[in-house]
């Protein structure tokens, strides 16, 4: 007799991140041990330079259209690389999980490359590049908040001499994310040398692209419980 045993598939393992983790920091590696005159020369012929971005044919021409990609990977300091590292990770794994790891790096590449094009042209005359994957990081918060409207993330807070762990909606956090994003831009699309509106861009994009997405998650979470 034949009996028919339900099989359980084991998910892929979530690849995408890590590796974007370790590009990004090869990458700052990479350069900060470069002389200071090639580290410069690699920022401004990579970085996304907003006064050489929107030129027309000379753009495709030119293979100008790839900075907005190559400055995900580069990062001013240690602290930028850091921060943005932090937050990929908390809210990537999720994510990518949920998304699959080839529509997740689609999300990252995609959203931050939207999201420099948009500081580019809020920057439109500026020659300094952009630089980071703020915009990427930005766009997988979108889409972390799309797809987990109602997770939690853990806080750790100092009371005196105590540390208390605190659950916070992933929500309120996110929101009031969004709500210093705006008033910064207020101040001035460079106010602190960060380009704001890239973030609110690829916050955006992050949040369609989940939508958009949420069928295919739906049928991936279908076959995981098979």
């Amino acid at each position: 007799m034949f009996v028919d045993v339900p099989s359980r598939k084991h998910p892929h393992p979530r690849w995408v991140t890590p590796t974007l983790v370790v590009t990004c920091v090869a990458c700052y590696l990479w350069l900060m041990l470069s002389p200071p005159a090639m580290r410069y020369a690699v920022l401004g012929d990579w970085g996304t330079v907003p006064a050489h971005l929107f030129r027309g044919w000379d753009t495709l021409h030119s293979w100008l259209w790839l900075r907005p990609f190559t400055s995900l990977f580069m990062h001013a300091d240690w602290l930028h690389l850091l921060g943005n590292m932090l937050f990929l990770v908390i809210f990537g794994l999720p994510a990518e999980r949920s998304l699959g790891s080839r529509r997740f790096l689609a999300l990252f590449l995609i959203g931050g490359a939207f999201a420099n094009l948009v500081g580019a042209w809020t920057l439109s005359g500026q020659l300094r590049p952009i630089i980071g994957c703020s915009g990427a990081v930005s766009a997988t918060l979108g889409a972390y908040l799309a797809l987990f409207p109602r997770a939690h993330l853990g806080l750790v807070l100092p009371l005196g001499l105590y540390l208390q762990f605190i659950r916070v909606p992933a929500a309120l956090l996110i929101g009031m994310w969004v709500l210093l994003q705006l008033l910064f831009t207020w101040a001035g699309p460079g106010f602190g040398t960060v380009v704001w509106w890239a973030h609110l861009a690829g916050f955006g994009f992050g949040v369609v692209f989940a939508l958009v997405s949420r069928g295919a998650v739906e049928r991936r979470l279908r076959q995981r419980a098979y």
